[in-house]
């Protein structure tokens, strides 16, 4: 062994001395630094106490910002491909539930056309569903109960519009769309009866 390796050793036993150190890895029943170094053994604290890096990463050092600020990039991409997607999911379910509603009121119309043997007018719209007109020609013929329990708003909040007669039938049943405004396109569209 060199002069400069046993200088070192000895010095870095005399700290250790100082320090306590070297007792209490006796007491563990760990090599005295001495002997472990002669065998090409290096302790991880040995390193932490110079300065030097482990080749291992304690728990105690943590994540540095570099690793921190990729994973918050990762998950703000991951973020915006999901809000992307439900958003988009969202627009197509609104029409959707708006298609499925007008074909209740449909329905409900045609049963109170059966039963009355005429649609309601556009005055009276589609309460007419939930309580008989004033101006009923036979009122004895009207549903006890109605013909729907509730009458559903539009996905936006709107209640459905009624016209008869309608564009190219007997009546429309239509939804402004999300803009609540006449014409649009996607989601702003309308939605009338007649064209489903």
């Amino acid at each position: 062994m060199s002069l400069i390796t046993r200088s070192f050793i000895a010095a870095r036993r005399r700290h250790q001395e100082k320090r306590g150190l070297l007792s209490r890895s006796a007491e563990r029943g760990s090599l005295p630094m001495k002997h472990a170094a002669e065998h090409g053994f290096t302790s991880m604290r040995r390193f932490a106490e110079h300065g030097f890096t482990s080749m291992r990463r304690s728990a105690e050092n943590g994540f540095t910002l570099i690793e921190l600020l990729v994973v918050i990039v990762i998950i703000g991409l991951l973020g915006t491909i999901v809000a992307i997607n439900v958003f988009g999911a969202l627009g197509t379910s609104n029409v959707a539930k708006a298609k499925a509603d007008i074909s209740t009121l449909e329905s409900a119309l045609e049963q109170y056309r059966l039963d009355n043997l005429t649609y309601p007018s556009t005055g009276d719209g589609l309460n007419a569903l939930l309580a008989p007109p004033a101006g009923l020609a036979q009122p004895e013929r009207y549903r006890v109960g109605g013909y729907i329990k509730k009458l559903p708003n539009d996905p936006w909040g709107q209640p459905y519009q009624y016209a008869a007669p309608g564009r190219k039938g007997p009546f429309d049943i239509y939804s402004l769309g999300a803009d609540k405004q006449t014409g649009g396109e996607g989601e702003n569209a309308d939605l009338y009866s007649s064209d489903l």
